[in-house]
């Protein structure tokens, strides 16, 4: 049974991000970059968000009620009309305070400007939340469930892609005192774009 990388990737498969990238008005190599970046930093988020108290339930009624994985089978709607998947109530939950320093990071990585990576983050924070509702009803998991198969998700994705996840780790891990954790992430931008 596929995990929720792999329906994310077959989800966003070359001609999907040709329609996000018309949609946004970036270049496709740019958008792709965006978008390898912009998953982790969303699923991120939605661990975090799972392992806080009460969050699992939160996540796994919102996902049960909303996102059942049915978006999948009709994204020419959602690219249509992002608006619809209410990509931007939904970033202020998974991203909370965090979006501002997510959409720089992203920016620094991809070189989409600010409007273009807040566009594609409205476009695929719904995409993700029907993966993993999809995900959710094929494997019948319990807010527990959820809660652990997100952190085994998190952990492959770090192994498999472990820049990118490191940076989206960092955004979210806060560090102590006033530092912000934009400079560690965007010294990890910079270690991962500055070499080609």
């Amino acid at each position: 049974m596929p995990g929720l990388m792999d329906l994310l990737s077959q989800t966003l498969g070359g001609d999907t991000t040709s329609q996000i990238s018309r949609k946004v008005g970036a270049d496709p190599a740019a958008t792709s970059t965006a978008i390898a970046a912009a998953i982790p930093m969303l699923l991120a988020g939605l661990t975090r968000n799972a392992s806080q108290p009460g969050g699992a339930n939160a996540l796994h009624d919102a996902l049960t009620r909303d996102h059942d994985g049915s978006l999948l089978d009709n994204l020419s709607g959602l690219l249509g009309n992002p608006q619809s998947g209410q990509g931007a109530g939904i970033l202020g939950h998974v991203l909370g305070d965090r979006q501002e320093h997510a959409e720089n990071a992203i920016s620094g990585v991809s070189g989409l400007d600010k409007r273009q990576v807040t566009a594609l983050l409205i476009t695929l924070a719904p995409v993700v939340l029907a993966a993993l509702g999809r995900m959710q009803r094929q494997r019948n998991l319990d807010a527990g469930g959820l809660a652990s198969t997100l952190g085994q998700e998190h952990e492959q994705h770090a192994q498999a892609a472990p820049d990118l996840m490191a940076m989206a780790s960092k955004l979210f891990g806060g560090g102590g005192g006033n530092a912000s954790p934009m400079d560690d992430v965007l010294r990890t931008v910079g270690g991962l774009f500055g070499k080609s």
